[in-house]
């Protein structure tokens, strides 16, 4: 009789949504715990998130989801640690690196950096898959572990654990094979959940908008970070949030070891374009956030001064060495072993440079950088390095891209994508301002 009572109660709570009306913080509790536990049926549960993603959820639903997700877990207690922790997340997008960059800026200023990422999501890259090209990298330290690097230097960038937040990694699965990925509630949830669930003060967010974003339009990612924000206020957490630009990729490299290897070379000084701007603008909303700075002008100006005092490198070969890392390959990248196969794609004609952002991290997934499958191991040295700003003028033969790896057929698939990824126009192409918007 409980069972059956059990599903009854279910069944009200998938009735209630679908009729659009609005579900308890008990009632979306007793939904994420019974899945959770298997006591809610996938095929009950589909049915739930189905009927919100069409009706949609409130911000006091959201919320309610968040807190159920967040508590399915260990929520970590850093009171330990001293200082306001700070952590940033982005939405993903192509040759985003900015984690490897600012996670040690941030903690070269002083402020702690409890970071825990994920791995490449279709067309965009990871950044666990990025540290673990550096060889001997460890993202899977234990909580002990994690508080224990943290302490010691401030930062630690790990991968989820079972312990954080186990209701996102079922209900994200399922949302995967039953469409309802793109509802920005339950986008929100999974986020902040996780987030929360680190031990943080203070967040940043990077929301991405244009071709190469999950938030395609401007609109949509407008509504994220709202989402987001909001969010994070109502669980008494400082956040700024940034809508960036991705109709193009971020820096010059993509793939795994090649945007450790641009990191390497922010870190140590050298101009990269946009990718410098966006990395000290993250940079400093989290030194402003953490307390170092008085406003996000003086955060931006000492995060430019961690680059160019050598702190910001130095920092992050302690990181990684405390995370495992062989640092020789971090000290001198040259020395990394060099792919295979290679091979340049050429402006067919003389015009502007246009990108489809999307295309490009297409093309740099069939290189090897990324995964077709679940079970695809990602090649560490394959990627695309492109050699042109969007809205650059090129003539006849100019290389506007390399594509590498060690495999020469997914090299010559990813180059028979180039011609998708990047077009040229006779006509000029308007560049894209990259802050769209600040949130704070």
């Amino acid at each position: 009789m409980i069972n059956e009572r059990k599903m009854m109660n279910t069944v009200e709570l998938i009735r209630k949504k679908r009729n659009r009306e609005e579900l308890t913080s008990e009632e979306i509790s007793q939904l994420i715990n019974g899945y959770t536990k298997g006591t809610v049926p996938d095929y009950q549960f589909s049915s739930f998130l189905m009927a919100g993603f069409l009706n949609g959820f409130t911000e006091a639903e959201t919320t309610a989801l968040t807190s159920a997700m967040l508590y399915s877990g260990k929520v970590l207690d850093l009171s330990a640690i001293k200082g306001i922790k700070v952590d940033k997340h982005s939405t993903g997008g192509v040759g985003d690196k900015t984690s490897l960059i600012i996670a040690p800026i941030a903690a070269a200023a002083g402020v702690p950096v409890p970071m825990i990422s994920g791995r490449a999501l279709g067309h965009t890259g990871g950044t666990l898959d990025k540290l673990e090209s550096i060889p001997g990298f460890r993202t899977d330290l234990n909580l002990a572990e994690y508080k224990k690097v943290l302490k010691k230097c401030s930062a630690v960038l790990i991968g989820q654990t079972k312990e954080i937040a186990p209701a996102d990694k079922g209900i994200y699965a399922l949302r995967d094979v039953t469409a309802t990925v793109e509802s920005i509630p339950l986008i929100t949830a999974s986020i902040m959940s996780k987030k929360l669930a680190e031990g943080i003060d203070a967040l940043v967010l990077d929301v991405k908008t244009g071709n190469g974003a999950f938030m395609r339009s401007y609109s949509d990612a407008q509504k994220l970070a709202a989402s987001l924000v909001s969010t994070a206020k109502r669980f008494n957490k400082k956040v700024i949030a940034y809508i960036t630009d991705m109709n193009q990729p971020l820096g010059r490299f993509t793939g795994n070891w090649p945007e450790v290897y641009e990191s390497l070379l922010v870190l140590q000084g050298y101009h990269s374009p946009r990718l410098t701007e966006l990395s000290i603008e993250l940079a400093g909303a989290m030194i402003f956030l953490g307390g170092k700075a008085k406003n996000l002008s003086e955060g931006r100006f000492i995060a430019a001064e961690m680059i160019t005092s050598g702190k910001a490198f130095d920092k992050f070969l302690q990181i990684a060495k405390l995370q495992g890392a062989n640092i020789k390959y971090l000290e001198n990248p040259d020395s990394y072993p060099k792919p295979r196969y290679s091979a340049e794609y050429l402006a067919a004609r003389d015009g502007y440079i246009n990108y489809d952002c999307f295309q490009s991290g297409m093309a740099a997934v069939e290189a090897g950088a990324g995964r077709l499958t679940k079970d695809d191991k990602p090649d560490k040295k394959a990627g695309i390095i492109t050699g042109k700003l969007k809205g650059e003028k090129v003539k006849k033969g100019d290389r506007l891209a390399s594509v590498f790896g060690d495999n020469k057929e997914k090299v010559l698939r990813a180059m028979q994508r180039m011609p998708l990824a990047i077009t040229i126009s006779a006509k000029p192409v308007p560049k894209d301002k990259l802050i769209r918007k600040v949130i704070s």
